[in-house]
């Protein structure tokens, strides 16, 4: 089939590759313009561009497809049959809604209805969920709330991170948009109206929300810190010898202990929480690589007994 392929960061580009290697022609790939990263600030391509760049095939980078007649009337130029979406990051108003032939297809990292929106990853691993998955959605105006023609299940485990999983949920989705594209090519790719109850919104992550709070449970900052992990990172802030300096948690484990939240309980780096405690397996500081949580107490030589800022 003629596809456009639209789609962004990391979690998009296997879906392309997948697609191409299935054999269909991609006719364009539309993904955000190069931004300033790393650094020294260079302006970077997005993972998407990259793969398609790799596969010869036209790149677009509007700023907005919204109230743009010349980018609509350029998208229409395309006489695709399908358009694939996967993290786009811009709006699609109806007029590209209703372009392709047999309309727009989304890759979507959760079990919709829940975690409809940017972080569904992130946000079902720091909820504490179970299990996730993708679906496969005919998209519509609203925020993923079209009609799902395929669904993949999968266990999130207790030490599962958002890293891990967001790898394993693209290259699932991309083996199923394959498969999904297979069936909507037969005219057998059948939807099913999501249903009213059990939506939830999975927000960008704030800024404010990586911060630990050592008053909380320690099972709660557990998925707190394996939902940020590897990025942005939970972190914490502690005087370190040279004023308050930040400590991102990338491992974790909750375990039992009690204590003035925020005190440090023991060599092994256990800290006191609202409930229970919580023991820093890997930590890193600014402009450091990661290191264990012992190690770390050694390097600044913290005592049990020191307190770690408690917010």
């Amino acid at each position: 089939m003629r596809i456009i392929f639209m789609g962004t960061p990391d979690f998009a580009a296997p879906t392309l590759t997948a697609i191409v290697g299935a054999g269909h022609e991609v006719v364009a790939a539309y993904t955000r313009a190069p931004r300033p990263a790393g650094r020294g600030m260079a302006e970077r391509p997005s993972p998407v561009e990259v793969a398609a760049r790799r596969f010869a095939i036209p790149v677009l980078t509007p700023r907005s497809l919204r109230h743009d007649e010349e980018a609509i009337a350029t998208f229409r130029t395309h006489e695709a049959e399908a358009a694939v979406v996967v993290a786009y990051g811009l709006i699609l108003p109806k007029p590209v809604l209703d372009a392709p032939e047999l309309g727009c297809l989304n890759l979507h990292a959760s079990l919709l209805p829940r975690w409809r929106g940017a972080a569904p990853i992130q946000r079902a691993v720091m909820a504490g969920d179970r299990e996730t998955g993708i679906c496969v959605m005919r998209m519509e105006e609203g925020l993923d709330t079209g009609p799902v023609g395929l669904v993949e299940r999968v266990p999130i485990g207790p030490e599962t991170n958002a890293g891990e999983l967001h790898d394993r949920l693209a290259a699932l989705g991309a083996d199923a948009m394959v498969r999904a594209l297979a069936a909507l090519s037969r005219h057998s790719l059948h939807f099913t109206p999501q249903p009213a109850e059990g939506a939830t919104y999975a927000a960008k992550i704030g800024n404010d929300e990586a911060r630990i709070d050592w008053h909380r449970p320690a099972g709660a900052l557990h998925d707190q810190v394996r939902g940020l992990s590897p990025f942005p990172g939970a972190f914490f802030e502690a005087d370190l010898g040279k004023g308050s300096e930040r400590v991102k948690v990338l491992r974790a484990r909750a375990i039992e202990g009690s204590g003035e939240a925020g005190t440090l309980l023991d060599a092994e780096a256990s800290i006191a929480c609202g409930s229970g405690a919580l023991r820093l397996l890997t930590v890193q500081r600014a402009g450091r690589g990661p290191v264990s949580g012992e190690d770390f107490l050694r390097g600044v030589r913290l005592q049990p007994g020191a307190k770690l800022a408690p917010r």
